[in-house]
């Protein structure tokens, strides 16, 4: 996959069934990566509407008005909001397309693409494994063993361990 200046960007994609800890596992990846020196994105894929700006602001007035894209600049941060009105949502490559280059960008969610992912499971919540279907899938991260699994799966808590096989496999570990 491809950033905004046409290089290749490493993606590693957290995959799982609701409430079974993605976003806690990217967070740590995260943290974990960018204490380690790397430079760091995320993607988020969300099944509802989100917005991140609200009605009554400036900005929402300008969206609600009909412009196709809004910038919302502090001195702090930037926003590039993009309606897609008609539009069907777009792929996670042109996404990614979009975005400035860094050492690794970690997508949650967007599970029926085809980049490599790892998949959260946690006991409880009884779900089935998603890699069983999914060759994908390139582990689980789990609070239980599976013996009976052909990939590697690791530790919901092995945040280190989980790093270092994330960057073996986008070939940022050397």
């Amino acid at each position: 996959m491809h950033g905004r200046n046409g290089t290749a960007v490493p993606v590693i994609g957290v995959v799982g069934w609701k409430n079974n800890g993605k976003t806690t596992l990217v967070t740590r990846l995260v943290a974990h990566l960018v204490g380690r020196g790397l430079r760091v994105s995320t993607v988020k894929h969300a099944h509802h509407s989100v917005d991140v700006d609200q009605p009554g602001k400036d900005s929402h007035r300008h969206r609600e008005a009909g412009a196709s894209e809004v910038v919302l600049a502090t001195g702090r941060r930037w926003v590039l909001i993009h309606e897609l009105r008609d539009e069907p949502e777009p792929p996670l490559e042109e996404l990614l397309a979009k975005m400035a280059p860094v050492d690794l960008v970690i997508v949650e969610g967007f599970k029926r693409f085809p980049h490599p992912k790892i998949e959260v499971h946690r006991r409880e919540r009884g779900t089935p494994l998603i890699a069983r279907e999914d060759p994908t899938v390139i582990a689980v991260a789990s609070d239980e063993p599976l013996p009976d699994f052909d990939r590697p799966v690791f530790d919901l808590d092995a945040i280190a361990e989980i790093a270092d096989f994330v960057l073996a496999r986008t070939a940022r570990g050397s």
